[in-house]
């Protein structure tokens, strides 16, 4: 399964960010589910679990948060979603919430269906120091309140700017939202760009690439920068 990362980030109103998800086409022999139950029995509310190649996916469909909000308390192991090659869950990560449906009224008869979710991821990730790159652990614990339209309702002109307010809302499309995907992109934005092992983290030796934490190493501390050899020329004919 192609796993993607969006940031909620500020964008030019001629371009909507989209957040990954199911598209409305896709058949339940391509996700490789069981064939649908006899007509006339009714199909459980809540989540669906769709069995893809990367484990198991839990998508939030708007026709079934028509019918009541959605509840969530989901524990994922490592690898179950994919976080990129900078980052490494090294343990469960858990998270619990609700989806609901919000619908906005926006005259001429147009409804706009949003999804909300809310709720807290807890995990714990492992990247590299930015200076010496030995592993730094790092613990989340992120609240979120998020919404999502579907993708295409707020195209509009490029010279109209988009308040603050909706540089927050993300995009879905087809019948629903991922929530892995939800959750991968706010265990991100909770996690820093840059971090360091510890604060007076001497980081590697450009040289010979040696820990300085760890070990001194013999190279020159001030090697010379040719544009200053003329003047150091001039310098030792006059003293």
């Amino acid at each position: 399964m192609t796993l993607l990362v969006c940031n909620f980030y500020p964008v030019c109103s001629s371009q909507e960010r989209s957040r990954p998800s199911v598209p409305a086409s896709v058949s339940r022999q391509e996700l490789g589910l069981p064939d649908p139950v006899p007509a006339g029995t009714p199909e459980p509310l809540g989540i669906w679990f769709l069995a893809l190649k990367a484990g198991v996916a839990m998508l939030i469909r708007v026709r079934e948060l028509e019918l009541r909000n959605l509840e969530f308390d989901e524990n994922f192991q490592p690898g179950a979603i994919e976080f990129g090659p900078d980052f490494r869950q090294i343990g469960p990560l858990h998270s619990a919430g609700r989806a609901e449906l919000i619908v906005e009224h926006r005259g001429h008869h147009q409804d706009v269906e949003d999804i909300r979710l809310v709720g807290k991821v807890v995990t714990n990730l492992e990247f590299s120091c930015a200076r010496c790159l030995e592993p730094v652990g790092h613990d989340v614990n992120w609240a979120f309140d998020l919404i999502y339209r579907p993708q295409g309702v707020d195209r509009r002109a490029e010279e109209v700017a988009i308040s603050e307010a909706e540089t927050e809302i993300g995009y879905y499309q087809g019948e629903g939202l991922l929530l892995e995907d939800a959750l991968r992109e706010q265990v991100l934005l909770a996690t820093p760009v840059r971090a360091l092992c510890r604060e007076d983290c001497k980081g590697l030796c450009p040289h010979c690439g040696r820990n300085l934490n760890v070990e001194q190493c013999h190279c020159e501390q001030h090697l010379s920068d040719p544009r200053w050899e003329a003047l150091n020329e001039i310098k030792k004919k006059l003293q």
